[in-house]
């Protein structure tokens, strides 16, 4: 043979990692932390093997053990004490996910961000107000421009809090441009949004709706959530959050769209963000906990095909394990 070609040259140790192409640091992730306003103690979610939802007071200290790994970011989720059909408790002064961001930011250098929906504050577990009969009409869903001005009342009372930045979710028609205008309109100008751009009604969320108790109480979310089936129309979402304003563009789930994290990659010239969903990780602790995987290489694997694909940011539940082994 005369090969003149021979890519296992560059595949010596030594050599091998100096041709890497793609590189996986602590900054890249972002760690979910879930603060739940109805307890005193750390309650381990069971359906999430190593996470936790924590009280306020164990706030600060559940960043700081993230802090100590080297990632930088968290995600704030909260639980509130109480429900209602709106989800007054999502944008109160006092409310689980502003208590939280207070003490965080006065007692940590860690970079806060807030999730911003209201699933885990109204009694149905909707993300928005709900049209009336909703609850007996399965063609029946959430009150897109209505939801707006709730949604915008809690980015700006996360702002007022001490976040650094909102990352609205809900997947509601115009909510970057109403959080924007709100955020602008109340001295908040500097405050970023990480947009849930392109978030798709997937069968990968179900252990983060037992960690946040944000399971729809009837119907589900096809109404507003994406089709799975559908990568044009991201697109076009994304283009829309865009134009609104969005400074970093998220894809939500990670593993089985990294099409649509590359197509985004491609498409737009800002940080664009994965989140490494629940049952992803759910999914991996299962295989690893059967002896068919091993744990810790499977999740080193996934979140560097994410960056591979053009994520700059990974939202994930694998933060302090990764981090702490890079």
């Amino acid at each position: 043979m005369n090969l003149t070609d021979r890519p296992r040259r560059l595949r010596a140790d030594g050599i091998r990692s100096l041709v890497s192409e793609t590189d996986l640091s602590a900054s890249d992730l972002i760690a979910p932390v879930f603060v739940d306003a109805t307890t005193e103690e750390r309650i381990p979610i069971e359906s999430m093997p190593g996470q936790e939802r924590v009280p306020v007071s164990e706030a600060v200290a559940r960043v700081e053990e993230v802090r100590e790994t080297g990632v930088e970011a968290v995600m704030l989720f909260g639980i509130p004490e109480s429900k209602d059909e709106r989800g007054t408790r999502a944008w109160a002064e006092d409310g689980v996910v502003q208590e939280a961001t207070r003490r965080v930011t006065e007692a940590t250098d860690a970079y806060v961000i807030t999730d911003v929906c209201l699933c885990e504050y109204t009694s149905h577990g909707h993300c928005g107000v709900v049209e009336e009969h909703a609850e007996t009409d399965p063609t029946l869903t959430v009150k897109n421009d209505e939801t707006l001005d709730l949604l915008t009342r809690t980015a700006v009372s996360h702002a007022e809090a001490g976040a650094d930045m909102v990352a609205p979710s809900s997947m509601t028609d115009g909510m970057v441009g109403a959080i924007r205008e709100g955020l602008d309109d109340s001295g908040r100008e500097d405050v970023p949004i990480m947009s849930y751009a392109a978030k798709y009604e997937s069968a990968f969320y179900g252990p983060f709706r037992d960690a946040a108790d944000g399971a729809p109480a009837f119907g589900d979310r096809r109404h507003y959530q994406m089709d799975p089936a559908n990568a044009r129309e991201a697109m076009r979402e994304v283009a829309s959050d865009v134009e609104q304003g969005a400074d970093v563009l998220m894809v939500k789930p990670a593993l089985a769209y990294l099409d649509v994290v590359r197509a985004v990659r491609e498409g737009f010239d800002h940080p664009v963000a994965a989140y490494n969903v629940s049952g992803e990780y759910a999914m991996l602790h299962a295989a690893a906990d059967n002896g068919w995987l091993d744990l810790e290489e499977a999740a080193a694997e996934s979140l560097l095909s994410m960056k591979r694909a053009g994520a700059d940011l990974i939202l994930t539940y694998f933060a302090e394990d990764v981090a702490a082994s890079l």
